[in-house]
């Protein structure tokens, strides 16, 4: 049985959370839109420094995210 990554649990996704432990055990393509999420957000926390190259990645890696974020939401409403 896979474990959910730790980024995961957090607050946006608080409510579904029972829903999301089901659909990443059993569905592949909910379990890679959650990895990619965690790795965009691990890539967020990497590039946190204050030079201009990295705040370019920071940005990209938050907006994706985010889209991520709303994937994984969109993705539970539709499989409930």
């Amino acid at each position: 049985m896979a474990a959910i990554p730790d980024e995961l649990y957090n607050v946006k996704f608080a409510a579904y959370f029972d829903s999301m432990k089901e659909l990443y055990i059993l569905d592949e393509k909910f379990k890679v839109i959650c990895d990619a999420y965690c790795a965009s957000t691990a890539k967020t926390e990497q590039y946190k420094d204050k030079s201009e190259k990295n705040y370019r990645r920071r940005i990209k890696f938050e907006n994706l995210s985010r889209e991520l974020e709303e994937e994984i939401l969109f993705y539970i409403m539709r499989n409930r």
